[in-house]
């Protein structure tokens, strides 16, 4: 007798299973295994960087490209085109996860997103406090919203290192945290650190929006119209003055996140092909089409788009960003410079307390919920690990200052901070032992 197996629930055919537990798994599985990759790449630039072959590093990304169309040019330097063009499909797919999550995920439920709405915002406002508070008045008072990001693909990495000591909960609410925090970093990018507004450029940029939300809404879904106008939007929105990547935000959050056809049709036209014997090859398209139809584009694009930004483009930005020349003189002026200490104090510090703080009073007063299974021990630890500021504060770090020398004291505070957070975190989720009961917020309302 052959013995069986029952699939396990993640494995099942059951609704939330298949349209919420699978996709999540896949997502935390490709952020866990490419922030590996990233901090390879960070490595290697630094390491590259510092090297007899440092004078390549910096001639390669100061190399320039231009686009020549209609007579329009668009030149940049290589770092430039990753840290505008690239990455801007990398905030596309934020956009995305950000609608995904709003629509069918934790924060499609006030009472769910309580806790980590809470978290990201306490997490965003007391870094951006400390940092001022060491910099208010100063050449580096612009660089506040350096240590404001939390890098997810980084932060669950860490938690995939540490194994079964961080219940799968944790990482699920460190995603949607991190998702409202690149809400509020969206917000500052284009709020705070884009250019002056050209009002023309930006008109044609918001037209171009407009009229990708009426073709959503007029049903039409042929793909290179919309390849075609989100290049418009982004050279657009890249003349206008407002960071080029908004653009790429902005399409993510207007594509559908509901299917065109509902999904219980869907299981039932898949089975047509296992019943119908004389199955033709029209039926084949037509059954093929409608089963597309009944996955949610949003959810599509994320499965196209995510491994390309996690495995490519990601790690791409850290090697053209994270190369900071490292000297006894450049380590000794970091070591007592305002910028750098205001980045490490607002990441390995604020982050802690500010997420871990605003998580215990929205559970204690607001009627948030911690996840079955998560302790306020593993609260602090994850607010720790949420200190690893890395692609988005490399990327404010570039944008706030013009100096090279303000740059790369940044640069080495993200680096040190990200280090030091998730250390920090590893400690404090490896450093005890949770019992049943024990360590449980109180009160909590059911």
């Amino acid at each position: 007798m052959v013995p069986t197996t029952r699939a396990t629930w993640l494995r099942s055919d059951r609704f939330l299973a298949r349209s919420v537990a699978r996709p999540v798994s896949q997502f935390l599985h490709i952020e866990a295994s490419s922030g590996i990759l990233l901090v390879g790449a960070a490595i290697v630039a630094l390491i590259w960087a510092n090297s007899p072959w440092a004078a390549s590093y910096r001639d390669l990304w100061a190399t320039e490209l231009s686009i020549d169309v209609g007579g329009h040019v668009i030149s940049e330097d290589l770092r430039h085109w990753i840290n505008d063009g690239l990455m801007a499909i990398f905030f596309f797919v934020l956009g995305l996860e950000i609608k995904e999550e709003l629509t069918n995920g934790q924060l499609a439920s006030a009472r769910n997103a309580a806790v980590p709405a809470a978290g990201a915002l306490g997490g965003m406002l007391l870094p951006a406090v400390l940092y001022l508070a060491l910099n208010f008045g100063g050449a580096g008072a612009d660089g506040w919203g350096i240590p404001m990001a939390t890098d997810v693909a980084f932060a669950l990495g860490v938690l995939a290192l540490l194994g079964r000591r961080v219940p799968s909960e944790l990482k699920v609410l460190l995603l949607a945290l991190a998702i409202v925090d690149d809400v509020g970093a969206i917000v500052v990018i284009a709020a705070f650190y884009s250019d002056g507004l050209a009002w023309r450029w930006f008109a044609v940029a918001a037209g171009g929006l407009l009229l990708v939300a009426l073709l959503k809404r007029a049903r039409v879904r042929y793909l290179p119209v919309y390849i075609a106008l989100g290049l418009g939007v982004w050279v657009a929105m890249l003349e206008s003055g407002v960071h080029a990547t908004i653009a790429g935000v902005a399409l993510g959050l207007l594509a559908p996140a509901r299917p065109f056809l509902p999904e219980v049709d869907a299981d039932r036209i898949a089975g047509e092909l296992s019943q119908d014997r004389d199955v033709t090859a029209a039926e084949v398209r037509s059954i093929s089409f409608r089963l597309r139809e009944s996955i949610p584009v949003t959810e599509h694009l994320e499965n196209l788009l995510h491994p390309w930004t996690s495995y490519l483009i990601v790690p791409l930005f850290a090697l053209a960003n994270a190369g900071v020349e490292l000297s006894a003189d450049s380590l000794r002026d970091a070591a007592t410079a305002p910028i750098t200490l205001g980045v490490v104090f607002g990441l390995v510090v604020g982050k802690l307390v500010g997420v871990a703080g605003a998580i215990a009073l929205v559970v204690r007063y607001g009627g948030g919920r911690l996840p079955a299974g998560v302790t306020s021990r593993h609260i602090l630890g994850m607010a720790g690990i949420a200190g690893i500021g890395f692609t988005v504060s490399l990327f404010i770090a570039a944008l706030a200052f013009e100096r090279p020398a303000f740059v790369d004291q940044a640069k080495i505070g993200v680096l040190a901070a990200s280090v030091l957070a998730a250390l920090v975190g590893s400690v404090i989720l490896l450093g005890g032992h949770d019992h049943p009961g024990d360590d449980e917020p109180s009160p909590t309302t059911e």
